[in-house]
């Protein structure tokens, strides 16, 4: 593989899961040694750790509520003392939730704003100040297409999405003077689990199929390329860009 990432460190939220989980695989192979933030669901950590393992590079997993700001740094200490620095920061933790506008809970605004947002704010506060002292740091932010076009139904997942975009953009311009690189990825549908309940039937699978020029559903493999590509050397002098995988459906510079 042309991209070698050795002796370097990933931390990756969300990463028990879809693209988190296949991100981490696929910086293992890349020669990293893999961080992974969890949420809940241990079992599943342990098998992305177990495959990690597998390419023999050291990986560890740790709990974390990225919406809880005490979580993140008891996660980031962790990874600290395990790994004694961290290279690069991807934010993949998210969450997918109905709601119709006029009928959406403050509630459940905040907890999609709070997980999404929040999170990837937690997290990148967190460690910049760990890769100023380095001058050196790859943060890859994922968003969405429905933070650049929005998202009938869904608009607290689209609000928090585009404010992603905005926030990876900002910090972007503000960082790279100290050796940091920050990037963003904007996935259109990906087939994980977090939308299982969306593709679950055949006739709207099909329909979103169609809405798609590739005619194809990412597997979250397909977006774990990109994001390995930001943060690689290959991808030099890309700053607070916004990489869309999404088969052409959003077409937007």
């Amino acid at each position: 593989m042309m991209i070698n990432l050795s002796n370097q460190v990933v931390c990756i939220s969300g990463g028990s899961r879809g693209i988190g989980a296949a991100t981490a695989r696929l910086f293992a192979r890349s020669g990293a040694s893999v961080a992974i933030l969890f949420s809940q669901n241990k079992r599943e950590a342990g098998h992305v750790i177990d495959s990690v393992e597998e390419y023999g590079r050291d990986a560890e997993a740790f709990r974390c509520r990225v919406e809880q700001l005490d979580d993140c740094q008891k996660a980031i200490r962790s990874v600290l003392r395990h790994f004694g620095k961290i290279d690069i920061l991807v934010n993949s933790a998210g969450i997918w939730e109905f709601g119709k506008i006029g009928e959406l809970s403050e509630r459940n605004w905040k907890k999609t704003l709070d997980v999404n947002l929040t999170g990837t704010f937690n997290l990148c506060n967190e460690v910049v100040p760990i890769m100023k002292r380095r001058k050196y740091g790859r943060i890859i932010n994922i968003s969405s297409t429905a933070g650049q076009r929005g998202e009938p139904f869904h608009s607290h997942y689209a609000a928090s999405k585009g404010g992603i975009i905005a926030f990876t953009k900002s910090i972007a311009a503000e960082l790279i003077r100290d050796g940091i690189r920050v990037n963003c990825v904007a996935p259109g549908w990906v087939d994980t689990d977090m939308v299982a309940g969306a593709l679950r039937n055949r006739r709207a699978r099909k329909e979103i199929e169609q809405s798609i020029p590739r005619n194809k559903i990412a597997t979250p493999e397909d977006i774990a390329g990109p994001i390995l590509f930001l943060a690689s050397d290959l991808s030099d002098h890309i700053v607070g860009e916004v990489i869309n995988v999404n088969g052409g459906s959003v077409l937007c510079g």
